[in-house]
């Protein structure tokens, strides 16, 4: 609650609107971000205890790629849109890094299931990703502004909290959504 009116009193002060009102883009560009990071759970369920390294550059590449081939078609500049997303798998990677450490060191903590990456964990991450892209363009000119890093980083802190992130996925979240802005 405290968070939320600090949040509230931070919007007022700088001028940027309330989540209810801010730009949908940004809401939505981050709490995508945030659903791709807590996706990474599954992703390190899956692999844990397997030969499967966390690190899978076929498979990075094949995302790099696709999401530079789809970038022109959105207007989007590929070479940024390629970095947003390599934060994207850095971050997922963080997360899945922490839950191994939290895992060896408490065996019980591990989730029991082991989700099958290519039908249960990939698709969804492809989903992501895709509207991660269609966020990137609606959210375009605003990215640009020089107010894109101060409402990026108050969304961000407001998805954090809605979400409830531990601070793994917290710092994952801050992570993911740093080279967004496009004002640089």
């Amino acid at each position: 609650m405290r968070l939320r009116v600090l949040c509230a009193v931070v919007l007022l002060l700088v001028g940027l609107p309330s989540p209810a009102s801010a730009s949908s883009g940004f809401w939505t560009l981050t709490e995508l971000a945030a659903q791709r990071g807590q996706i990474a759970d599954k992703v390190a369920a899956a692999k844990f205890g397997t030969p499967s390294p966390i690190d899978d550059p076929v498979r990075e590449q094949q995302i790099l790629d696709s999401v530079a081939a789809k970038a022109p078609g959105l207007g989007l500049d590929a070479a940024s849109v390629v970095r947003f997303f390599r934060d994207q798998i850095e971050a997922n990677k963080v997360v899945q890094r922490g839950l191994y450490a939290r895992w060896t060191t408490h065996p019980g903590s591990r989730p029991p299931g082991r989700p099958d990456l290519a039908t249960e964990v990939r698709p969804v991450i492809d989903r992501l990703n895709a509207g991660l892209l269609t966020e990137l363009a609606a959210t375009r000119d605003a990215r640009a502004r020089p107010s894109c890093d101060a409402r990026l980083a108050v969304t961000a802190r407001l998805v954090d909290a809605r979400r409830g992130l531990d601070r793994l996925h917290s710092v994952a979240l801050g992570e993911s959504v740093r080279s967004a802005c496009s004002h640089r």
